[in-house]
């Protein structure tokens, strides 16, 4: 498994402030982290996390998926998750 040095979200208040920006255009079912994805010592998911040595483009990467699923487009979470199945099952992804 590949390696990336992360940064924890307590030591820098850049990456804290990119991760609560985001996290506030997400749907209220993304609210509780998932504890079990975070690294030991960190309270991101790993996904997460290896965006933390540029805030910036952490808080622009998750934002778009924030802002692809907002309840004002004219799909439904239920078609949204739907097509994210899809996606995940055509390119082999587990998760």
């Amino acid at each position: 498994m590949t390696w990336i040095r992360t940064v924890p979200l307590k030591d820098d208040e850049r990456l804290q402030k990119a991760v609560a920006g985001q996290r506030d255009m997400y749907p209220a079912e993304y609210a509780e982290p998932v504890h079990s994805l975070a690294q030991p010592g960190n309270d991101m998911a790993g996904i997460v996390a290896s965006h933390s040595l540029i805030p910036e483009a952490l808080y622009h990467a998750f934002a778009t998926f924030g802002a692809l699923m907002s309840p004002d487009l004219p799909l439904s979470r239920r078609q949204h998750e739907m097509i994210a199945t899809m996606v995940s099952v055509t390119n082999r992804c587990f998760y």
